[in-house]
């Protein structure tokens, strides 16, 4: 790793930390790296099943890529090329948990769009200003944002550029938990938490299943759905939560 993302496991859980904060976590080249390299180690590890992100600091989650970073690519080409780092959030297979303070902008934005479920503190201020510097971004908010909250509400946050607070986010459904600045990352933990004790499969699945649905007609997306649930029956993980339900106890399903 990077002395700019740490990594830190419990559990179940693997937390990717963006480490700059001075820098308001602006991530860098080689923090991009470093993400998608770890993303591609988590869907591959077994014992990982969910994936919480999260800015270190008070002052931000992440401000996006480093502008001056952006400056030293020395072609279009290679900037064409580089690493986005929200893309690789956005391709984990496992489920991700974004835990949002502070500052929420750009590349720090999409990384919070590419996160599955998303918890934010009050304070908190998110918005995508690329339009202001002369470019749109190239993580996937233009095509993410409509899906979430509509056409004419992502025109509005993408061509005029100006932030939003954490109330409106979560109005206009961007964020789905809004709780007090103190409290972001025990909750984030908690829900993390609450999807490790699941079937990794079964939460896989379900994530698969959700994702396709935005890229599929209604009766493609119910064909795959079943798919899944078929794979969750093969994998055997549904005996446990029978199991579980005949016992009246807790399913624990085993790695």
């Amino acid at each position: 790793m990077t002395d700019e993302i740490r990594i830190v496991k419990d559990g179940f859980i693997a937390e990717i930390i963006l480490d700059r904060p001075r820098k308001m976590n602006a991530v860098t080249p080689a923090m991009a790296a470093a993400i998608e390299r770890h993303c591609r180690e988590f869907d591959r590890d077994d014992s990982v099943r969910v994936v919480l992100l999260r800015g270190a600091g008070e002052r931000a989650f992440c401000a996006g890529s480093d502008l001056n970073a952006l400056a030293e690519y020395p072609t279009s080409w290679k900037f064409r090329n580089r690493v986005e780092y929200a893309t690789a959030v956005r391709d984990l297979r496992k489920p991700v948990v974004a835990a949002l303070h502070g500052w929420v902008l750009g590349g720090g934005a999409e990384m919070a769009l590419s996160a599955d479920i998303r918890v934010m503190g009050r304070g908190a201020r998110l918005g995508f200003p690329e339009v202001t510097r002369g470019w749109v971004g190239g993580g996937g908010a233009s095509q993410m944002l409509p899906r979430l909250i509509g056409y004419g509400q992502a025109m509005r946050l993408l061509l005029i550029g100006e932030p939003i607070d954490a109330a409106e986010a979560h109005r206009l459904g961007i964020v789905e938990f809004l709780v007090d600045d103190a409290k972001v990352e025990d909750e984030a933990r908690a829900i993390c938490r609450k999807i490790a004790g699941f079937s990794p499969v079964a939460a896989e699945s379900v994530k698969a299943a959700v994702r396709m649905a935005l890229q599929s007609d209604l009766p493609s997306g119910i064909r795959y759905e079943n798919e899944m649930n078929t794979l969750c029956f093969a994998a055997g993980d549904h005996m446990e939560g029978i199991r579980a339900f005949r016992e009246k106890r807790d399913a624990e399903f085993k790695a």
